[in-house]
């Protein structure tokens, strides 16, 4: 399988990158710019792409180009302060701008390229997204100027012998009006790429090296219901059968009702060995007092850990822990170009050397669209394919500040108001993700002929394709109103209801 690396510098729309270049139908992957060059090596790379940055390439400490990059002998594309990088180590010149350019920009094709392939004739015109601070006032030697728009001379550059390319504009981004084509013509045109990443290619390779990894060796795996660790556990199954032991356990975190569904639902439609574990009394007690959202997740994380550790225990030979990872879980919890942690995931960092099991994550290179396409490929259910994420700490994360019995009992109730109306609009699968929040104060109100001061609650509706980027959702004012009317009368203990309009970045999708 080829692959095309993608280096981070910091850009918060990297994993864009990597999303278009696996649309196209090739695989990528993500590595940090301090990495280092035998780390890169090891990824085999076809092709590398340098991403974008906040960062000013002459600044102290600015993340720097490793020069050994440009001598593995494979194309290379760098995406504004990638192609700035390019143009500092080759010679050329730089200048910064006197104001930051935001914003869409219209690209002259001053020059032919198999870049600009399908995209039009020499002076034609396409509309890209631009956002940078410095930029390129003289090309590097050997490099020919093949864009440019009416505020930067050097839009665009190309060094056709060594197949470097550099934009100043961001492809990646849905504004730019031809940015698809542009990266697929490098990865076809100029890479001479084939299309050989599918979901049908994924699961076919993942079940065959799951049974070399396996063997007849047992497997533990956590089982939510969601769609990430179904289809886990659905490939598992295909790979392993009954050396599969799936348990899943009951937080005292989850929704109203829902561990019942997600038990019946899944011996219903799976043959698994399926185990129940009450453990809300547990993760209850470790919880009580803990307001911090960090310190929250992490109490979750060893508590599962510890939970299946025991139930390993009581099994012959296990020698293997599956989880339901992803890769945003992954670039969230560690920022690949700054190490800065964006929110702990309870199922990312590995295991506790205590614990003598390795982890298997099959899904640890997926995005969630294509975690949802492995699971239609899979057959699994609607129903489990198209479930709204529900975060693996559980309501835990949806109760800003402490979790105890009343508050959980408040959220639920709130929660079911939430996607009884979400479903009977048509709204829940036009949406990516819905749900309530329960804040840390309360306000003063007027409920019948007297004075309140109770409970506040959030709504959060996203749409989104994979999570890593996200709008808030535009529910109708009318939508809006029924749930908030709903929950104000019927969820006793809440008086007022806001409505989130923040989007991902600069906000997370869930509140903590």
């Amino acid at each position: 399988m080829q692959t095309v690396v993608v280096i981070d510098y910091g850009s918060q729309v990297t994993q864009l990158i990597a999303r278009r270049v696996r649309e196209a139908g090739v695989y990528s992957e993500i590595l940090p710019w301090n990495i280092g060059l035998d780390e890169v090596k090891q990824a085999n790379p076809a092709a590398l792409i340098l991403s974008g940055s906040p960062a000013s390439v002459g600044d102290s400490g600015a993340p720097a180009l490793e020069p050994g990059l440009l001598e593995l002998g494979v194309p290379v594309l760098g995406i504004c302060y990638g192609m700035q990088l390019l143009t500092r180590h080759y010679g050329g010149e730089l200048e910064r701008s006197q104001t930051r350019e935001y914003g869409s920009a219209s690209l002259s094709l001053v020059k032919e390229s198999p870049l600009w392939q399908g995209l039009g004739k020499v002076m034609d015109k396409v509309r890209v997204w631009m956002s940078h601070g410095d930029h390129v006032k003289t090309p590097p030697a050997g490099f020919d100027l093949i864009g440019s728009t009416e505020t930067l001379p050097a839009a665009a550059m190309a060094d056709h012998k060594r197949n470097f390319y550099g934009v100043q504009f961001h492809p990646e981004v849905h504004h730019s009006e031809c940015g698809e084509r542009i990266i697929r013509n490098f990865l076809f045109n100029i890479c001479k790429l084939t299309p050989d990443w599918s979901m049908s290619s994924f699961v076919a390779r993942t079940v065959e090296e799951l049974k070399k990894k396996v063997g007849d060796r047992q497997v533990v795996c956590a089982l939510s219901g969601g769609v990430d660790s179904t289809v886990t556990a659905a490939l598992l199954s295909r790979a392993i059968g009954k050396n599969l032991h799936c348990f899943f356990v009951e937080t005292g975190l989850m929704r109203e009702g829902e561990a019942d569904w997600v038990v019946s639902t899944l011996r219903e439609h799976f043959d698994l060995n399926l185990t129940r574990l009450d453990a809300q009394d547990v993760f209850l007690g470790r919880l009580a007092g803990v307001a911090d959202p960090e310190e929250k997740r992490k109490i979750i994380g060893r508590t599962f850990i510890d939970l299946f550790d025991e139930a390993a225990h009581k099994l012959d030979r296990v020698d293997f822990l599956a989880q339901g990872t992803i890769y945003p879980d992954v670039i969230e919890s560690l920022s690949a170009a700054t190490g800065m942690v964006i929110k702990s995931h309870h199922n990312v960092g590995g295991l506790p050397e205590r614990m003598k099991l390795d982890l298997v994550e099959p899904l640890r290179e997926l995005f969630k669209d294509e975690v949802r396409a492995v699971g239609k490929e899979l057959g699994l259910p609607d129903e489990f394919v198209w479930r709204h994420p529900f975060p693996g700490p559980g309501l835990a994360v949806r109760i800003l500040g402490e979790i105890t019995g009343e508050r959980l009992a408040l959220l639920r109730k709130a929660d079911v108001i939430v996607l009884e109306e979400l479903r009977a609009s048509g709204w829940y699968h036009k949406i990516w993700q819905g749900f309530a929040v329960l804040l840390p104060l309360k306000t003063v109100g007027v409920m019948g002929d007297g004075r309140s001061y109770e409970h506040v609650i959030a709504l959060r509706a996203v749409e989104s394709v994979d999570a890593m980027t996200a709008d808030w959702a535009q529910l109708p004012y009318e939508l809006l109103q029924r749930i908030s009317n709903r929950i104000i009368n019927e969820v006793k203990g809440v008086n007022r209801v806001v409505y989130d309009i923040s989007s991902k970045p600069p906000s997370t999708i869930e509140w903590e």
